[in-house]
């Protein structure tokens, strides 16, 4: 579709997702993200006009989410932060039907093709987020509502200087914690050694999850998570992907305390 201008202030898509949602709501100063403004195609935005109002979702903060009403179902629901095209995400719906997944992004071509993907193959266990994932877990999700959380090639804030903006802290963790119920995988991969290496530290070190692979530290890639196109062409080009799975220790009376409370706001994720 081309990109003819429009009036100053009527959205991009009217019924589709809103530019930054909660940034009127809740001030973030570091974010792990940084949204890109790309082409969205015919087949995108046909996508994003039909399907957002029945599975699409704004993270403004303003709610709570009712996970068994948002999926008309009540089935285990995982949350995927940071989607790409879509592609993974799909296959993983399809090949799990009785497993809910909320994927968040802020790449609105993105989301149009996850939308369009979904659509095409007839999978109603998708829904699609769009802002900031912290402040859906914060504000939005309520305490042992997730089945399982998934960090899939993050962006590794290579830079000394940009390493506050990395979404694996220890801050997020506690956060993300509070939001997973005992046992649930948490699921990180990433293709920038030096990032797994902090993932794997950071996460070794947090009281709320165990690796599933002590002795290794690191997971072969399980089934369950698709070889995607990019990560084949970095394989090609000898690329080193690193996979951990973490599970959410059981709560004791402390913990599960603390968790019906909102966490206090992340420093730094």
């Amino acid at each position: 579709m081309s990109d003819s201008p429009r009036p100053k202030g009527e959205p991009r898509f009217p019924d589709g997702p809103q530019p930054d949602p909660a940034g009127s709501h809740f001030d973030r100063k570091i974010r792990s993200f940084q949204p890109r403004r790309s082409r969205v195609t015919q087949g995108q935005a046909d996508a994003l006009q039909r399907l957002w109002p029945k599975w699409g979702l704004d993270i403004d903060g303003q709610r709570t989410l009712d996970l068994p009403e948002l999926f008309a179902a009540d089935i285990p629901v995982v949350l995927e932060i940071g989607f790409g095209m879509g592609e993974a995400t799909a296959r993983m719906a399809a090949e799990d039907p009785g497993t809910g997944i909320l994927a968040v992004d802020v790449h609105t071509p993105g989301q149009g093709n996850l939308l369009n993907l979904a659509d095409r193959a007839g999978l109603t266990n998708i829904r699609v987020g769009n802002g900031d994932a912290i402040i859906l877990l914060r504000e939005m999700l309520t305490p042992g509502s997730l089945a399982g959380l998934r960090v899939y090639f993050p962006d590794p804030w290579p830079k000394q200087r940009h390493h506050k903006r990395r979404l694996i802290q220890p801050e997020f963790l506690t956060l993300a914690a509070s939001r997973l119920r005992p046992g649930a995988l948490l699921h990180c991969a990433t293709d920038w050694e030096p990032y797994a290496e902090v993932m794997l530290d950071v996460l070794t070190g947090h009281p709320d999850f165990e690796n599933t692979q002590p002795e290794s530290g690191y997971a072969t890639r399980p089934d369950f998570r698709p070889l995607t196109r990019f990560e084949g062409q970095g394989l090609d080009k000898g690329h080193v992907v690193n996979d951990l799975l973490f599970r959410r220790v059981p709560l004791d009376t402390d913990s599960a305390h603390s968790a019906h409370s909102k966490p206090s706001t992340p420093s730094k994720h």
